[in-house]
């Protein structure tokens, strides 16, 4: 990877001026599922997500933001997908697209590291958008671990969970 920087970030509330903001954002994701070979249903049982926060100004609001990421990453990598007939959009409306209800949000244990940042407001590190960089992995991995087969698209569907299990038992 590379960083070219060049930005200016002014924070005068926290005390600096003209000044480069940043700072590298470290994470880790694990995720816990149960997988129905005869169906090939996913059933996600906890996902635990670690942040490198640098310093949680609103630690309640930091879960929050890791706690809705994860969710945002587990409807990426489990129920979105735009399905196309002919050049149209088959699934156009939220009625046909999926996305996960807070009745089908698993259990999300978010834990907030806090290292403090010398570059940022207070120490703090932005954390917005960080926990979904791992999600697709992680459970891509935890359904391997469950069932032995590899999942290598998104969305990871019961039908790709179930021709994974056929290839894996006719090889």
């Amino acid at each position: 990877g590379s960083y070219f920087g060049g930005g200016k970030g002014y924070s005068e509330v926290a005390g600096r001026k003209e000044r480069e903001e940043w700072g590298w954002k470290y994470g880790v994701t694990g995720v816990e599922v149960e997988v129905d070979t005869e169906t090939g249903a996913i059933k996600i049982l906890r996902v635990v997500s670690a942040h490198d926060v640098g310093f949680a100004i609103n630690p309640h609001l930091v879960e929050g933001q890791i706690e809705g990421t994860v969710v945002m990453g587990l409807a990426n990598f489990l129920l979105e997908e735009m399905q196309f007939d002919g050049g149209r959009v088959a699934n156009p409306t939220f009625m046909d697209y999926g996305f996960p209800t807070a009745l089908e949000c698993p259990p999300v244990v978010s834990i907030n590291v806090e290292k403090h940042n010398e570059e940022g407001p207070f120490g703090a590190k932005g954390v917005g958008e960080l926990p979904i960089v791992g999600i697709g992995a992680a459970l891509a991995n935890a359904v391997y671990d469950a069932v032995g087969a590899r999942i290598k698209t998104s969305p990871i569907t019961a039908e790709k969970v179930l021709r994974a299990l056929e290839e894996k038992m006719g090889s």
